[in-house]
């Protein structure tokens, strides 16, 4: 049995409605999977009871072997899982390098702050932290951007500093919100290509939502199919295209001369 990231029977209720109902998967290191569905089918939920912005109403989230359901944000941010999220949360008044900067408050003392904050700190500390930023910017192709105000940046490159952000938490697993949302085919494309190149760079095991079909079916290995809160397919990118269930409540009815 897979000891590595394994969701078992996970069912969240609000009130009289089960937005996700008994979904379970397991991934395994290195895996790139993607989570699909129609409109409010509970993918986001599923996110967040990962994440810890949601305690599910039962079933349990299993992290290298240990029972992390319900732990608070920081705790699971600091045990390796990172996200991004459907509607962009960036500091939009701080600059693009800052925003990735404040992404390390998990492991650093508190003398950065001290520096962030304009008072006296020992600088070597600060100017490693800025270099390491400085880094995944580049990696995201955001670097000739770091000194902008984050407010300023175009939508797609908001969704890419987004990513980096989640990045200089250093996870093991990254959690992917509808990365390309609102980009054009150009952007989608290069954001599949970044996508391929941080996950072979890192080493990480990565896990999204997203609608655009040509994005997931192109970059996904493996694909899990949501529909009203329940799991109602899941396989390879061919498989799920065939698949009649997954064309009835997602793709679309057949069509029949």
């Amino acid at each position: 049995m897979n000891d590595f990231f394994r969701l078992e029977s996970l069912v969240m209720q609000f009130g009289g409605l089960t937005a996700v109902n008994d979904f379970s998967i397991s991934i395994e290191p290195g895996e790139l999977v993607g989570l699909i569905g129609p409109n409010g089918a509970g993918k986001t939920t599923v996110f967040n009871m990962i994440t810890g912005f949601l305690t599910p109403t039962s079933g349990r989230v299993l992290w290298q072997g240990e029972d992390i359901t319900g732990l608070p944000v920081h705790q699971i941010t600091a045990r390796g899982i990172a996200r991004t999220f459907q509607n962009i949360r960036l500091f939009t008044d701080m600059t693009v390098l800052e925003n990735v900067m404040v992404s390390f408050h998990h492991k650093i003392r508190s003398r950065f702050w001290k520096a962030m904050l304009g008072m006296p700190s020992h600088g070597r500390e600060e100017q490693r932290i800025r270099e390491e930023a400085y880094g995944f910017l580049q990696e995201l192709n955001l670097a000739h951007l770091a000194d902008e105000k984050a407010g300023s940046l175009a939508y797609g490159q908001q969704r890419r500093l987004e990513i980096a952000r989640a990045l200089a938490t250093y996870p093991k697993l990254l959690l992917l919100d509808e990365p390309a949302a609102g980009m054009n085919p150009q952007e989608t494309m290069e954001l599949a290509g970044l996508v391929r190149e941080i996950r072979k760079r890192h080493g990480l095991t990565i896990f999204l939502i997203e609608h655009d079909m040509k994005f997931v079916m192109g970059l996904c290995e493996r694909i899990k199919v949501l529909d009203y809160g329940i799991s109602i397919a899941e396989g390879t990118p061919e498989e799920i295209q065939t698949n009649p269930d997954v064309i009835k409540a997602y793709l679309g009815e057949p069509k029949h001369a």
